[in-house]
């Protein structure tokens, strides 16, 4: 399953940790605050206890949606498309 994981913080710091936390565990970024990959339910679990952790008591929320990949190929973009290299590929 794919796993879409959105955010919005105010701090600076705790929302750059938080795009390098998704980017620990393979998810690309699709835009500035949002990221998704396939990684596995135990990667999953770890993944929204760092969040947890990282994001404390501080204003702003994570979200976390698993998709499936009928649901990824439906996807439609309205408007401009935006490319973000991460590791060498790129994803619009």
């Amino acid at each position: 399953m794919y796993t879409l994981v959105i955010y919005d913080i105010t701090d600076d710091e705790i929302r750059l940790k938080v795009a390098e936390a998704c980017k620990e565990v393979g998810l690309a970024r699709i835009q500035k605050s949002a990221f998704i990959g396939l990684i596995d339910s135990q990667k999953r679990k770890n993944l929204k206890i760092k969040l947890k952790r990282i994001l404390g008591s501080s204003k702003g929320n994570i979200q976390f949606f698993t998709i499936c990949e009928a649901d990824i190929a439906n996807r439609e973009i309205i408007g401009e498309e935006i490319e973000y290299e991460e590791e060498g590929i790129v994803f619009i």
